[in-house]
């Protein structure tokens, strides 16, 4: 199952160039870049582990990259996303945000339905991953 979340997730993978490019956007925007990966990508999790800190002087997309190909070394089956964040008063808010790296085996989500009292219907999502002890997720032993 392939994890739709961020801009671009319906797309092919991004190359580095591609990359890149999105990140010479953000910042010529003026918006500060962040790196941030995951193993569990729950759509409800929506801050994963951050990768350093933000880099809110950076206007280099070369630095930006340099953190990704780090986190990509450091993680290499784990979910990897850039963020760019707009700090002007009145946004403060994140502008754009697409995955740069995947796992090789995206095990997805299980919907669960629970039937309650007066025929309500409850539903929840758990993910496969956090379903494995933590030196199993994606094959990886930590």
């Amino acid at each position: 199952m392939r994890i739709t979340q961020g801009t671009f997730s319906f797309l092919p993978d991004l190359t580095d160039e591609e990359i890149r490019l999105q990140i010479d956007y953000a910042l010529s925007q003026g918006w500060a870049c962040s790196v941030e990966f995951t193993d569990d990508p729950h759509p409800r999790n929506t801050y994963w582990e951050m990768w350093g800190l933000p880099m809110f002087d950076l206007r280099d997309a070369a630095g930006v990259l340099q953190e990704v190909r780090a986190c990509r070394a450091a993680y290499p089956n784990h979910y990897i996303k850039v963020n760019a964040f707009d700090s002007v008063r009145g946004f403060e808010t994140m502008r754009l945000s697409f995955i740069v790296n995947r796992p090789v085996e995206e095990p997805g989500f299980r919907l669960t339905r629970t039937d309650g009292e007066g025929r309500v219907q409850r539903y929840s999502m758990t993910s496969y991953a956090s379903e494995r002890p933590a030196g199993e997720r994606y094959g990886v032993k930590r």
